[in-house]
């Protein structure tokens, strides 16, 4: 199987294309056209600033290569967010593959009062709602999340988690998949997801 990670300014993407190898799987890190559109999965994960990563996906034009590819292809943390409409870090136009605003997280304090919710959104957390075969054989899986910025919840959304208010935890169209948490570093459960993925 040949599976593209998309290689553009966005941090963190070693620990994918390790989690991929755990799995056997030895993937191209690339930002080559035709390299990704002739992978059999291509992977679009990352950590970064919205504006900065669009800027370098429209120099390279990878936004036109990424939303008219065919083969299943999933966003990770920053990929899912690059996936919608709008954010609202940098007041970016996004990829709009899912039309959905992403929103950064306000602060307040919990219902009971006691404890005031941290930014960003940081550690394990349960993935709920979940729909679809990449999600086949998980019941709400536990994953690990670092953002500040989140999803609103819309047709798309196949899972929800709730932090400070309820958001999209996972969104599917067609043949794009995406996942807020990182599931390269969420144990076996996020191993689970990506395995899922690989088997479509």
């Amino acid at each position: 199987m040949k599976v593209a990670v998309i290689r553009y300014n966005a941090g963190n993407v070693q620990s994918v294309v390790y989690a991929l190898e755990r799995l056997g799987v030895t993937p191209l890190w690339t930002d080559d056209h035709e390299t990704i559109k002739s992978a059999d999965k291509v992977i679009f994960p990352g950590q970064g600033e919205a504006s900065t990563a669009m800027a370098y996906l429209r120099e390279r034009g990878l936004d036109q290569l990424i939303v008219n590819l065919k083969q299943p292809v999933l966003g990770i943390c920053i990929g899912l967010q690059l996936m919608c409409g709008h954010s609202e870090e940098g007041d970016t136009k996004c990829l709009g593959i899912f039309d959905l605003e992403v929103r950064k997280f306000v602060s307040r304090q919990s219902t009971t009062g006691n404890t005031k919710y941290k930014i960003p959104h940081m550690g394990w957390n349960r993935l709920e709602n979940c729909e679809g075969k990449i999600f086949s054989g998980l019941n709400n899986p536990y994953v690990y999340y670092v953002h500040s910025f989140y999803a609103d919840k819309g047709d798309d959304t196949v899972g929800t988690t709730d932090y400070i208010l309820p958001f999209s935890g996972a969104l599917h169209k067609d043949n794009f998949y995406a996942v807020q948490a990182h599931i390269e570093k969420s144990g076996t459960d996020g191993q689970k997801i990506l395995t899922n993925f690989l088997e479509l």
